[in-house]
């Protein structure tokens, strides 16, 4: 008996030893039953556990129909900002940069319309602390510049949304003119540095950083739950968002947020994740819940990097762009999840619902407007207007999102790459409102007619009864 006893429990260890090394094949089966439920068109992932890196995969397809694997090249928008904030900590640790110095140590020519703009300094850009903002100065709507050079130099054009280090507010300009100070002080074109000094040294030889999107990047954007493949506008990417790398890459990356690579000290790491007391944005990197991480968004693409409290890192990229949410980070919290011991449920984006119920709507719509041309009829011209009021919306659609979004606008044909399925639904409720405003409008037109038609053979009647009776008593 104690021999079977012995016999069963190495059995048991012996089976229970492979549950470990499949732990990949449960991150497998996750994301591939993610994509299967919420029809993202391609993902890569890189998961690491300290210094060992725990599974880099793609999966589904890009634009053009290849299969996504850990080597493909994609945006990593936004999350770019960690690495140009790991350059300038560089120049910090070379002694050729101090946080607390004002910008114009570094750069004479930077100016705002503003004047307090002289007392930013290089933490307050990396913080997202500057002043600087959206709302006074919405970038995306005016023309984009095309070197970083440019890019500082329109800020003479900049108003302040508030007091220098008072307030956060999410810019790209800050990294802009962070990644300038990197490439002044360098004394190479940012990319150059970038590659030479934090990509190179990481053992990062896929990735590189570019000043606009290159020519041939597509993804997906998403209407009514169809991915529609789109190439990403032509905008400036420099500094802020720029960064295009892989999932191999990422693993490597993520690694380096250990102890700095060998490119940081460990200090310094742990600075950049560290946000000012009472703020939750640090240098290139947001905490929130006990998570380091920070998220990007292109037209077409996003990405999302996190650092859990227990060593785990993960990073996602995904081929449709940006959204109510972004795809890649609600990937990126599931895995995290799953890593912690979760259970997560692959559930659809906030988008894809929100296409459904304003498809609905925009049928109803056209329901209403069926029925409202069959009913017109003459009446006071007023109820001409109500049908016509989805105009405004749809009109002014930029500017209400900007207001949304804290600021920060974009022009109309963003706002179409971003949220498609609001701009279409609206248009059909704007066009069925402007069928029954018609309707009625004619309507009313018809009836004064007939009205008028009316007195016109009554008064012509009258005249000839009367010429009649004159007539007869002649």
């Amino acid at each position: 008996m104690t021999r079977l006893f012995l016999l069963l429990a190495a059995l048991l260890l012996a089976t229970a030893t492979p549950a470990r090394a499949a732990a990949p094949l449960d991150i497998d089966g996750y994301v591939r039953a993610y994509l299967d439920h919420t029809g993202l068109p391609g993902a890569a992932i890189a998961v690491t556990h300290g210094d060992d890196v725990v599974r880099v995969a793609g999966y589904g397809h890009d634009a053009d129909g290849n299969p996504m694997t850990a080597s493909t090249r994609l945006p990593i928008a936004s999350v770019s900002k960690s690495m140009t904030a790991f350059a300038v900590l560089r120049l910090v640790e070379d002694g050729r940069i101090d946080l607390d110095d004002p910008v114009t140590r570094y750069l004479p020519d930077f100016r705002l319309a503003d004047p307090r703009g002289a007392r930013i300094t290089v933490r307050m850009l990396l913080e997202q602390t500057s002043g600087m903002a959206d709302e006074a100065f919405p970038d995306l709507t005016l023309p984009q510049p095309h070197t970083l050079a440019e890019a500082v130099a329109r800020l003479r054009d900049a108003p302040l949304a508030d007091e220098p280090g008072a307030r956060f507010h999410y810019h790209n300009p800050n990294y802009e003119v962070a990644a300038r100070i990197v490439e002044v002080v360098g004394g190479r074109p940012f990319a150059d540095y970038l590659d030479g000094h934090v990509f190179r040294p990481l053992g990062m030889t896929h990735s590189a950083s570019a000043d606009a999107p290159p020519s041939g990047t597509e993804g997906y954007v998403r209407a009514f739950g169809i991915e529609v493949p789109v190439s990403e506008p032509d905008w400036f990417t420099g500094g802020s968002h720029g960064v295009l790398s892989t999932a191999e890459d990422l693993a490597k990356w993520l690694r380096a947020q250990q102890d700095g690579g060998g490119v940081l000290t460990p200090e310094s790491v742990r600075g950049a994740h560290t946000p000012a007391a009472g703020r939750d944005y640090a240098l290139g990197w947001r905490v929130r819940d006990g998570r380091v991480g920070h998220t990007g968004e292109w037209f077409s693409h996003t990405a999302a990097q996190l650092l859990l409290p227990g060593g785990y890192g993960v990073a996602v990229l995904a081929n449709t762009g940006m959204a109510l949410d972004n795809e890649a980070e609600l990937l990126a919290q599931d895995l995290a999840s799953l890593l912690e011991g979760g259970a997560p449920e692959p559930a659809l984006p906030a988008g894809v619902v929100a296409d459904r119920v304003l498809g609905a709507l925009a049928l109803v719509a056209v329901g209403l407007a069926v029925l409202g041309v069959r009913r017109a009829r003459k009446r006071a011209w007023w109820r001409v207007v109500p049908p016509l009021l989805p105009l405004v919306p749809l009109v002014f659609l930029p500017q209400l999102l900007g207001w949304v979004f804290a600021g920060r606008r974009g022009t109309y044909s963003q706002v179409l790459h971003v949220w498609p399925g609001l701009v279409v639904a609206l248009g059909v409720v704007a066009l069925a409102g402007l069928t029954v405003a018609a309707a009625r409008a004619r309507a009313l037109v018809s009836g004064t007619r007939g009205r008028d038609q009316e007195q016109s053979d009554r008064t012509t009647g009258d005249t000839e009864w009367a010429s009649a009776n004159r007539r007869s008593g002649s």
